[in-house]
C-alpha cells in the first residue's frame, strides 16, 4: 500500500463566503462552526511535503487557524478571484522556506496571476524579501511530478469556462464544477477520496447542486466523498444528515486521508 495522502480543507465556502455580508438567514446566523465557511483552498500533504491548492482571500487566517507552518509549492485550479486573491500571503512561506515557491497553473491562470501579482514573479531585492512573495511559474500541460507524486490535471467545466481539478494518487480535488467531460470521468475511477463541488440544492449555472453531485458520485463510486464549496443555503447539520453512506459535507479545518475511514462530524472540528 502506498503512503497516505492527507487533505486539509482550509475553506469550504462559495465565493461570497458564509456568513455573507449583510445576511442574517439561519445559516449565516448559525452557531455551528461547520456553517462558518471561508473561501475554498486546501493543503495536500504527503512524504513530509505540503502543497497549497489555491490562495483564497482568507489565506493568512486559514493558515494560522489550522497551524499551517510551511508550504512547499502552490497549485491553482483556476483564476477566479475567490481562488487567487490571497496570493500575496504566501510571502511568509517564502521566508520560512528560504527561497522561491514553485507555482503550477494552466496557461490562462498563469497569465492572470502574472498580471495581478507581477511583482511576485520577480526576485525581490535582499532588503525586501520579508515583504514580497517570490514565485516561479510553471504551466500545466498534462500530468506533472511534484515532490515525488504525480499530479494529474482533470478538466472540469465551470459554467462557461474550463478549470482544473487534480488527482494525486487515490485522492481527487474537484471544486468549482458544473459538468464533468467524459474523459474526466475516466481519470476519476478507483478513488479512495473524492472532493467534489456541491453548492446547494437549487440549480445553479456554474456549480453542481447536491443532487447533481450525488449523481456524479454514483457514477464514479469512490470509497468516500466530501462535498465542498457550499453556499449559505446549506445548513450543515440538516444537509449532512440527508446524505447517503460514504458521502459527507466538508467543513473548514477538516482533515481527511486516503487509506482511512470516514471521520465523525466532530472528529476534526477546530477547538
Amino acid at each position: 500500500m502506498s503512503s497516505a495522502i492527507e487533505l486539509l480543507f482550509l475553506g469550504t465556502g462559495t465565493s461570497a463566503g458564509v456568513p455573507m455580508i449583510g445576511c442574517h438567514c439561519d445559516v449565516c446566523s448559525s452557531a455551528d462552526p461547520r456553517d462558518k465557511r471561508t473561501r475554498c483552498s486546501a493543503v495536500i500533504s504527503y512524504g513530509g511535503h505540503s502543497v497549497l491548492v489555491d490562495t483564497s482571500p482568507e489565506l493568512r487566517l486559514q493558515a494560522v487557524a489550522n497551524n499551517v507552518n510551511r508550504i512547499d509549492a502552490v497549485v491553482f485550479t483556476h483564476a477566479h478571484a475567490d481562488h487567487i486573491m490571497g496570493l500575496d500571503d504566501v510571502r511568509r512561506f517564502n521566508t520560512i522556506k528560504g527561497g522561491p515557491l514553485d507555482v503550477f497553473a494552466d496557461a490562462h491562470t498563469n497569465r492572470v496571476l502574472q498580471t495581478c501579482f507581477a511583482y511576485a514573479f520577480q526576485e525581490p531585492k535582499a532588503e525586501w524579501k520579508l515583504f514580497r512573495p517570490h514565485l516561479k511559474p510553471h504551466v500545466i500541460h498534462g500530468p506533472f511530478d511534484l515532490l515525488g507524486q504525480t499530479w494529474t490535471p482533470v478538466e472540469l467545466i465551470h459554467g462557461e469556462v474550463n478549470v482544473l481539478g487534480f488527482r494525486v494518487g487515490d485522492l481527487a480535488y474537484c471544486t468549482d464544477v458544473s459538468e464533468l467531460p467524459a474523459e474526466s470521468f475516466k481519470l476519476l475511477r478507483g478513488l479512495d477520496v473524492l472532493v467534489l463541488d456541491a453548492l446547494q440544492e437549487k440549480k445553479h449555472p456554474t456549480h453542481l447542486t447536491i443532487d447533481e453531485a450525488l449523481a456524479v458520485i454514483d457514477e464514479l463510486n469512490p470509497r468516500e466523498t466530501w462535498l465542498t464549496h457550499m453556499s449559505h443555503q446549506v445548513m450543515h447539520a440538516i444537509a449532512d444528515a440527508k446524505l447517503p453512506a460514504r458521502v459527507k459535507l466538508a467543513y473548514d479545518g477538516l482533515r481527511v486521508s486516503t487509506h482511512a475511514g470516514l471521520q465523525s462530524d466532530t472528529a476534526a472540528l477546530r477547538q
